[in-house]
């Protein structure tokens, strides 16, 4: 099977199976993993922050990003499309006990004029408490759209004036920096605390890193450790990540290539619509004509092609390591004579 359901379905290489074998490893619930500690510590130099927290996954990261940063009853602004919104299991209610507020973006991206407009008046009893701006780069249902980062940098200046904390789902984080050739301590400086996830395009098998302040990150093992994420010896999964890190940054740009590829052949055939512009290695198109979304990705089965149809109408693709150019070619010739 060729598979373009997720980057999540990556397995790991082997040589990060080896790397994870020999990884010494400890008891990280007493800071005794040698492994989890470096991953951490890496994670966070590389962003120019304080301290890093390993846990088992990119939801837990930032639903402990989003206790750690408010009070039940708050609000939270974001994107109607967020990660944190849509896909989190109601997790902001449930474990926070905050409101959101959802705001209409472009592809995913939100503008620091209407994160202004959208911050209740603290005064006013009636109102929710707005209290963290959240974003998401790259955006997901956004077709991998990356933000300016003039725009976060004004969403940040609106943060500072409003008494608001500034937190990043960075689920595909590295895929933004590589395309727009960024740096990571540039995104230190500008969030507060920003979630980092090892086991999507970069790789690894498990996991993701919650960044902030030292005095943060001690908040937010505490919440690890409410929320089940207490893990022992997580080195071996750890290592998976510190290896994702080291090696399989800039190979990202075949993702891009592959992605940009595969946008071209379906602009060319007479069941796609529109197709949400290209940026990374995420590719959302419109099904219309002779099938609809799910019967498109029955037909692509067909041919061991798996991808997922998203709603009624549109179907995604999400190119990642383990797909070669000769996927890429055969997936081309495939969908040339559906």
């Amino acid at each position: 099977m060729i598979d373009y359901r997720s980057d999540t379905v990556t397995r790991p290489s082997p040589g990060m199976l080896r790397f994870m074998f020999d990884a010494p490893v400890g008891d990280d619930v007493f800071n005794e993993d040698p492994t989890v500690n470096e991953l951490e510590s890496y994670t966070a130099d590389l962003f120019k922050i304080e301290a890093g927290l390993y846990c088992p996954s990119g939801t837990m990261t930032n639903q402990i990003a989003i206790k750690c940063h408010t009070q039940p009853g708050d609000e939270i602004i974001c994107d109607e499309l967020s990660h944190i919104y849509q896909y989190e299991g109601g997790g902001i209610g449930f474990n926070s006990g905050c409101s959101v507020r959802l705001l209409h973006g472009d592809r995913g991206r939100i503008t620091a004029s209407q994160v202004e407009a959208s911050i209740n008046n603290r005064d006013d009893v009636h109102k929710a408490y707005s209290r963290l701006v959240s974003l998401e780069n790259t955006a997901n249902r956004g077709g991998g759209s990356c933000y300016d980062f003039s725009d976060m940098k004004a969403i940040r200046e609106v943060c500072d004036a409003n008494n608001l904390s500034f937190h990043l789902d960075g689920a595909r984080l590295f895929n933004a920096l590589v395309v727009k050739e960024e740096k990571p301590e540039d995104y230190g400086r500008l969030f507060d605390s920003i979630s980092i996830c090892l086991s999507k395009g970069l790789g690894a098998p498990v996991g993701s890193v919650l960044l902030g302040t030292k005095e943060f990150i001690k908040k937010a093992k505490r919440y690890r450790k409410i929320f089940g994420g207490g893990m022992r010896q997580a080195g071996i999964i750890a290592a998976g990540g510190l290896y994702a890190l080291q090696n399989n940054v800039e190979r990202l740009k075949e993702d891009h290539q592959h992605a940009t590829i595969l946008a071209s052949c379906l602009a060319q055939r007479d069941f796609v619509g529109s197709i949400l512009p290209v940026e990374t290695n995420i590719i959302i198109f419109e099904v219309k004509g002779r099938f609809t979304a799910k019967e498109l990705s029955a037909r692509l089965k067909e041919n061991d092609i798996l991808a997922i149809a998203i709603s009624a109408t549109q179907v995604r693709i999400v190119v990642h390591l383990d797909i070669m150019p000769a996927m890429i070619e055969e997936t081309v010739t495939v969908l040339n004579k559906l």
